[in-house]
């Protein structure tokens, strides 16, 4: 159980970011990673390695959870423009118009080859990049991590790229008029903190739970404008796409059954015996 004590803090980071002119028009910025489904993965028996290829792909979980918080805010604030910002080595254009239909404004698509090994640094630079060149923001939201790698560090190093104070692990966010109020949630309490925007916050699934859309959003998305960049679009330095990790190999868990065969007489005493067993391999409490 949490302890809710919760720390009012300040944040120092309250220089505006000069990213253009004052508009009345707001505009949040969504990065969406398109992910494998893990829960569709499958596993090669003899070498244990993860079949990706017949993967599906999708928004990746958090992300969907900070797409859903940049719409509720856009619906509470109105004049708000949500673009969602994406890079890959792969065509995600049919990730990109869930996203559209959810409620997104815009989407921008930053597809290159050379984006296939990029790790979390390369990753955050890209969208920086990305941001830099879309212009004016307020606010840009993303996931806390992303389920199939489950680094947690391109939201951090995006915010540091961007010069932005950064919240993370955030469950509640707010925006009244030039400050963004999170609610934060840490090992043993919960803190509140606050920067004045722009500012850079990634959420937990907490958060909220993202909408299905309806056939009309759907039919309405295929209007919307996917913009599409390339690293040279960018004007990226290539030497920072560059991995400083290298991955040796990916392997699913080795399991092997105990083939525990229980017997008996009567068909209570194998019940008895198989409530037991559970009992001692931690399967069942008593």
């Amino acid at each position: 159980m949490w302890n809710e004590t919760f720390n009012i803090l300040s944040v120092d980071l309250l220089r505006r970011h000069t990213v253009g002119s004052e508009s009345s028009l707001r505009r949040i910025i969504v990065c969406l990673k398109q992910a494998v489904d893990v829960s569709q993965l499958k596993v090669d028996p003899a070498t244990r390695q993860l079949i990706t290829t017949s993967a599906p792909r999708k928004i990746s979980d958090f992300d969907k959870n900070a797409l859903e918080e940049a719409i509720k805010i856009k619906e509470k604030l109105g004049d708000t423009e949500i673009c969602t910002v994406t890079m890959s080595s792969e065509d995600a254009k049919p990730v990109l118009r869930e996203a559209l239909a959810m409620g997104a404004d815009k989407a921008y698509l930053i597809n290159d080859a050379s984006f296939k090994d990029v790790d979390t640094y390369g990753t955050a630079y890209i969208l920086a990049q990305a941001i830099k060149k879309i212009g004016e923001y307020r606010l840009v939201l993303c996931g806390e991590t992303s389920l199939d790698s489950f680094s947690g560090l391109v939201g951090s190093r995006l915010a540091e790229l961007l010069g932005l104070p950064q919240m993370s692990s955030v469950r509640k966010v707010s925006v009244e008029g030039e400050v963004v109020t999170a609610e934060r949630t840490l090992e043993d309490a919960i803190e509140t903190v606050r920067a004045k925007l722009p500012a850079l916050v990634s959420v937990t699934r907490e958060i909220n739970q993202p909408r299905i859309p309806s056939l009309m959003m759907i039919m309405k998305a295929s209007k919307k404008e996917i913009v599409n960049w390339t690293a040279t679009d960018l004007g990226s330095e290539k030497e920072k796409l560059g991995s400083k990790i290298e991955i040796m190999e990916v392997l699913a868990p080795k399991t092997e059954r105990k083939k525990i065969k229980i017997t008996g007489e009567t068909v209570q005493e194998i019940a008895d015996k198989l409530a037991k067993a559970l009992i001692q391999e931690g399967v069942v409490g008593r």
